[in-house]
């Protein structure tokens, strides 16, 4: 892919900042391949890339480019400007869409979450329809689309991603699939392998670290047990990135829609942030307090990769895992 080097470069400079890094999310979003394609590993492969650059950066152009790759399935091709995906859902608010008599939908209600919506052109939304659940489209300017900044944000990791409520007063929206087809569809599976992409990013580079400071120290006393950290950290990130190697070639080759799909991405994701998490606790074992205290680069690092690894479910998604498996079994 010619736009690597470019993009990797740019994402440097945009490093920490989400407003830039939605400018580099528009300029290259349409250059990324879509999942599903015959490209699937070079898509998580910069994914992975850019989040060891700069995780807000990573996290930005995820999004971005996952609202693209749902246009592109529900064969609508590539939409210009910034785009994002609003999906999720959170006790005492609800978002609704209502056909009105002129033939028009509008959305009505509160959407939780939205990352970055006051910088946003265009968002990809679900809302409910009676008592299931679509997609539709939505211009995010006007008067009836009022983002609120999230009240007590105080996030250390990705402080310039704020993910607030919108409020929507019968916004137009352009319906996107058919009732449930946004869960339903096998890119809701890749997309989630996607993230889990991102994460491992994130990871290697501080495994990069790790390995540095155990080089710097291999003729001190502490040398066997820093090795040893490094050895364990090297076996996590390795497995971690074989499980994301083989969906890639699994999802282009048709062998990930449906269940299958669904059962790929609850076994990656998992697999995947296991891996972060370790490496999050040996890193800190070799490092120490000091990187924390007086490194600014990668004390974020840290903050950015506790905070979107959490976006895994943990301990849910492996009882999904296993009762789908025993649903299976019987």
């Amino acid at each position: 892919m010619h736009v690597d080097a470019a993009l990797l470069r740019d994402a440097q400079s945009a490093a920490g900042d989400g407003k830039a890094a939605l400018a580099v999310a528009e300029t290259y979003g349409g250059d990324i391949p879509l999942p599903g394609g015959g490209s699937t590993a070079a898509r998580w492969q910069l994914f992975a890339d850019l989040a060891a650059v700069d995780l807000t950066v990573a996290r930005v152009v995820e999004a971005h480019t996952d609202a693209l790759a749902i246009l592109a399935e529900a064969g609508e091709g590539y939409c210009e400007g910034r785009w994002g995906v609003f999906a999720a859902e959170a006790p005492g608010v609800r978002l609704e869409a209502r056909a009105e008599p002129d033939g028009e939908v509008r959305l009505y209600g509160t959407k939780p979450w939205c990352s970055l919506a006051g910088l946003l052109e265009h968002a990809l939304v679900t809302a409910h329809v009676g008592d299931r659940r679509a997609l539709f489209a939505v211009t995010l300017s006007g008067s009836a689309v009022r983002p609120e900044a999230p009240e007590g944000w105080i996030a250390r990791g990705l402080s310039t991603v704020p993910s607030g409520p919108v409020h929507f007063d019968g916004a137009p929206a352009r319906p996107v699939g058919g009732p449930d087809w946004y869960l339903l569809r096998p890119g809701f599976a890749w997309g989630g392998i996607g993230v889990a992409a991102c994460w491992l990013g994130g990871a290697r580079a501080l495994a990069a670290a790790v390995r540095r400071q155990t080089a710097r120290r291999a003729d001190s006393v502490d040398a066997p047990i820093l090795a040893m950290h490094l050895g364990g950290i090297d076996v996590a990130l390795y497995a971690a990135g074989d499980c994301l190697a083989q969906a890639a070639v699994l999802v282009d080759a048709g062998s990930a829609n449906g269940r299958d799909g669904e059962l790929l991405a609850l076994r990656v994701r998992s697999a995947v942030a296991r891996a972060v998490e370790e490496t999050l606790d040996r890193a800190a074992h070799v490092l120490g307090p000091g990187p924390l205290a007086f490194d600014e680069e990668y004390a974020r690092r840290v903050a950015d990769l506790q905070l979107y690894v959490r976006q895994h479910h943990g301990e849910r998604d492996l009882a999904t895992l296993g009762r789908m498996l025993a649903e299976a079994e019987s």
